[in-house]
């Protein structure tokens, strides 16, 4: 038996310690409250802007949307910030995803004062890309932990397709050529662990899925973007706000999983 040496714990520690929400925050562009809306609209629309921070007195005190500008002050159109809407720079990368759930941007504050901005965009970066790819990483570990206790001796081959299998076993011969010390087990795709799972009722159990039909949404949304991670595509187109319902049910399962012990079910269908 392979003894994983990363767990949640470990993963949340090193993000809430060492990865904060200045690593993926831009400049807040900002206007003072005296200025035109002719002007702050054209500056807006040039560079697609949706907000922009409005100053009084040297300090950002609000911001303006683009979409409800008129022509008149631009203070007259001020949105105070509330207390949702802020974070400091030094706060956790992770704290911004709830955060994000329902409003379009989140405002940063530097030194006490705000100067940046969190939009939906900005969860492209490599930061955000780096926590899910890790989350989604230690799951899949943890899924095929479970797998090998609950079906020893290979006895999981049973529960995938032929041709699934094939494909394992053509991977476990390329890479023993090159000396890994590995076996078939190791050699198993997302999808391989996925199916598995969906096909065994104890499984299903340890991990803690209600049913089946949530384990198979889960872990297809799951496998999706984690591939859109590995291939460096969008993770937000189509998955907004998805995503962060996603990553808190992958950081649910890892800590279920993380707990859970699977007793032998030998060659018996789960």
């Amino acid at each position: 038996m392979k003894h994983l040496k990363s767990s949640y714990k470990d993963l949340r520690e090193f993000f809430d310690r060492m990865v904060s929400v200045r690593y993926i925050a831009e400049p807040l562009a900002s206007f003072d409250s005296q200025a035109a809306c002719n002007e702050v609209l054209t500056f807006m629309k040039n560079h697609d802007y949706d907000v922009v921070g409005i100053r009084r007195e040297g300090s950002v005190v609000g911001y303006v949307k683009q979409s409800g500008l008129k022509n008149r002050n631009i203070s007259q159109h001020l949105i105070p910030f509330s207390t949702a809407d802020l974070l400091d720079d030094s706060a956790p990368l992770i704290s911004a995803f709830s955060r994000m759930r329902q409003s379009p941007q989140i405002f940063v504050r530097v030194f006490g004062q705000v100067g940046g901005i969190v939009t939906r965009g900005d969860f492209q970066k490599a930061p955000v890309r780096m926590w899910l790819f890790g989350l989604i990483s230690l799951l899949e570990m943890q899924l095929l932990r479970l797998i090998r206790e609950a079906y020893p001796e290979e006895s999981w081959k049973q529960l995938i397709a032929s041709k699934r299998l094939n494909f394992a076993e053509r991977i476990l011969t390329k890479r023993r050529k090159r000396n890994e010390a590995i076996d078939l087990a190791d050699c198993l795709q997302f999808c391989d662990k996925r199916d598995i799972v969906l096909k065994s009722a104890q499984l299903r159990r340890g991990s803690g899925f209600a049913s089946e039909k949530e384990c198979e949404d889960i872990l297809k949304e799951l496998e999706e973007v984690r591939n859109n991670l590995a291939h460096a595509q969008d993770i937000i187109k189509g998955f907004w706000p998805q995503i962060i319902n996603l990553t808190e049910n992958a950081e649910a399962l890892l800590r279920q999983c993380e707990e859970t012990t699977c007793a032998p079910v030998g060659t018996r269908h789960g």
